[in-house]
């Protein structure tokens, strides 16, 4: 190749290179220095911050807010537009659902959520999620997540049920719950199984159970207000005793439930005279209602005041009776729910109905 060929090769690479350089430049320039005003936050010192509080309590039924807010430093002359996504961590952990994704006016709710949940909007900078008809499973960690161009904010607020927890036996006796038994068990009780923070409250109100029984999270644990030599030792202080995780292999204990406000009413019902299992089901039945569960005798009795001091058949063959007064030939000197285990099925007995709310 002649030295022409070769200067002429040269100028033309050093003419594409230069050309390439020129539109990345320009490509660069133009997306970063000449930028709309939701893009600018990096060049301009603009701030993001998001905003919420640790937790939100409600009640199972009722509708809740977990506020989140976002603003500027410095504060912007006019509103910009964001994306907001909020998503759940239940508490016994795994990855993020989504729950919300909004952008503008376009919005978008997932699974379970959807149709139960939307952006408040207060104000420009309002990222709050409304939730309606709480259930049990609603608990847990959400994340409320602001992205502004290359700007990604995140907070996070725990959504707490009131309610009452509940220790809960298989009908064969202690110790026979696996850890998916225990959570179908406690749901058939309309219920769900315990957090650790559920059972420290319960613990805290006076809980005292000496039976070891499964969390939400896997562990196995107990409340104690009371040591004594059949459960751990006089020696140990009060608190909640630990087993630690047992999910790796199939161990079986007891389940700690919870249960929250009721949508309906629990009443004792003896039409005539004591009755059979099946006799107390048909008479809830002709009364337009069912035969209560264990958690809805729970829940009427914590939430409600539910006081009476005969026994009746439940849902899942037990006879059970609720205490707020404690009083002479009804109870002990503690208000509960005594119970008489899950006695033959052709014994007679009063039954508690449940009639849900129209």
């Amino acid at each position: 190749m002649g030295g022409f060929q070769v200067l002429w090769c040269l100028q033309l690479m050093l003419s594409n290179w230069t050309m390439a350089a020129t539109i990345s430049n320009s490509f660069f320039y133009q997306k970063y220095l000449h930028t709309n005003s939701n893009q600018d936050s990096q060049y301009n010192r603009v701030n993001l911050h998001v905003e919420s509080p640790s937790s939100v309590f409600a009640l199972r039924g009722e509708n809740a807010t977990l506020p989140c807010r976002f603003w500027y430093e410095p504060e912007l002359n006019s509103p910009r537009k964001v994306r907001i996504k909020w998503s759940w961590v239940s508490v016994a952990g795994g990855p993020q659902t989504d729950v919300l994704v909004a952008v503008g006016s376009r919005r978008r709710t997932f699974g379970e959520f959807r149709g139960r949940v939307q952006l408040r909007q207060n104000f420009p900078e309002d990222a709050a999620l409304v939730m309606t008809q709480l259930q049990l499973n609603n608990t847990g960690r959400y994340v409320c997540e602001v992205v502004d161009g290359l700007e990604d904010k995140r907070t996070t607020v725990d959504l707490e049920l009131r309610g009452v927890v509940f220790p809960y036996q298989h009908p064969l006796g202690r110790y026979y719950l696996t850890f998916l038994e225990a959570k179908q068990a406690c749901e058939q009780q309309d219920a769900t199984v315990a957090t650790f923070p559920q059972l420290y409250q319960a613990w805290e109100e006076g809980l005292n159970w000496c039976n070891a029984g499964w969390l939400a999270d896997g562990t196995v644990q107990y409340p104690i207000t009371q040591p004594r030599a059949t459960c751990g030792g006089p020696g140990l202080a009060p608190g909640i005793r630990s087993y630690g995780k047992r999910l790796s292999q199939p161990h079986r204990y007891d389940a700690f439930c919870f249960s929250s406000l009721l949508r309906g009413k629990v009443y004792y019902f003896q039409p005539s005279g004591k009755m059979n299992l099946t006799e107390a089901r048909q008479a809830c039945e002709d009364d337009e209602a069912q035969i209560a569960k264990v958690g809805q005798l729970y829940a009427a009795w914590k939430l409600t005041g539910l006081d009476h001091c005969n026994a009746g058949w439940l849902a899942d063959g037990s006879v059970r009776y609720p205490i707020t007064r404690p009083r002479r030939n009804c109870s002990s000197s503690e208000p509960g729910v005594r119970s008489f285990g899950f006695p033959p099925f052709q014994d007679k007995h009063g039954v508690y109905c449940y009639k849900a709310q129209e």
